[in-house]
């Protein structure tokens, strides 16, 4: 999928943003769901991420290439996300929520991709169910919740696996891990829920784009 694609690239600049929005290089394995009091905490944690509707904060993302970028994140449930790029990054990546768009502001120009086709759209979801068909795997540390996501009717191979923080149930970083294997993790901290946002956040900037037929 060429979405995946352009995440991985996005250090090197000569593709956009190719598999975020992206965990630090950590060797992820699938784990069977537990069961029980373990699985009920797991879920508690993952209605807890679902019940904050926006929130804001910085992020550190790495490439597969261990590229290092940061800037600020913006998400407003369901399906709106904004990443402005620290200098000198050219980067922007926006979704109103139905088209995520790349952009590189350096050269003007924006790849669009339907957002419902790419992993991302797993964490700006509404809800989500551990007991749904998107649940690959789910593990519990003493540290650390591990929730892995996808379908591979939709996204093939790729996922997306969100760590989330037991103590606090909070989100620390997410993953997405492209068909070859490689990751793009994003570590947020700062992190700020409940903001008022402007319509004008997630607005795409359909004047500076040109049309690009789905999933290209």
């Amino acid at each position: 999928m060429k979405f995946l694609k352009v995440f991985a690239g996005m250090a090197d600049m000569k593709r956009p943003l190719a598999t975020i929005v992206a965990t630090l290089a950590l060797a992820l394995g699938l784990f069977a769901a537990p069961a029980g009091a373990q699985n009920n905490k797991a879920q508690e944690i993952a209605n807890h991420f679902s019940s904050i509707k926006t929130m804001m904060g910085d992020f550190v993302q790495f490439g597969p290439r261990g590229d290092q970028t940061g800037g600020k994140f913006y998400i407003a449930r369901p399906g709106k996300v904004r990443f402005n790029y620290d200098a000198p990054s050219p980067m922007r990546v926006i979704s109103d929520g139905r088209t995520l768009v790349v952009g590189n502001m350096k050269l003007g120009t924006w790849d669009q991709y339907p957002l419902s086709k790419t992993p991302l759209a797993l964490l700006l979801n509404d809800k989500i169910d551990l007991t749904g068909k998107m649940v690959r795997s789910v593990k519990q540390d003493p540290d650390l919740v591990t929730i892995v996501l996808g379908d591979k009717s939709i996204f093939g191979d790729s996922t997306i696996t969100m760590m989330f923080d037991p103590a606090t149930n909070d989100l620390r970083q997410w993953t997405i891990t492209d068909a070859q294997g490689k990751e793009t993790s994003v570590m947020i901290y700062n992190v700020k829920a409940g903001v008022d946002f402007a319509e004008s956040v997630f607005a795409l900037p359909y004047d500076q784009m040109k049309p690009t037929a789905p999933g290209k």
